[in-house]
């Protein structure tokens, strides 16, 4: 897969997060389907000390991105795996055929 967690790697996304957080593995999970290299940052669990975070994206919650090749900082899991959906995911077009190809039939 993509995914990179090495803080030295120059992967287009870096992706800030916390240990057995559902949402970010959420994140994590879209970024490795769609093979996208990314650099994990792992952040304080305590919320007040995210600096690093709130420096970057302006809030303290994770998961948040960053993506070096379109400019985008984003927060909130649902609003990211919308984003890499629609930046890097299949067009509805190539989905129905694959999902056709798939079960036998026709897009």
């Amino acid at each position: 897969m993509g995914a990179s967690v090495s803080a030295a790697t120059d992967a287009p996304i870096t992706f800030y997060r916390l240990q057995a957080c559902p949402y970010c593995e959420r994140v994590a999970r879209l970024l490795d389907e769609y093979d996208l290299e990314y650099r994990s940052r792992f952040v304080e669990p305590m919320h007040s000390r995210r600096d690093v975070v709130k420096r970057v994206a302006g809030v303290r919650t994770v998961p948040v991105i960053v993506d070096d090749d379109t400019g985008v900082t984003m927060a909130e899991s649902a609003n990211i795996v919308r984003y890499l959906e629609r930046t890097y995911g299949e067009d509805d077009a190539d989905r129905a055929e694959s999902t056709a190809a798939e079960s036998g039939g026709e897009a």
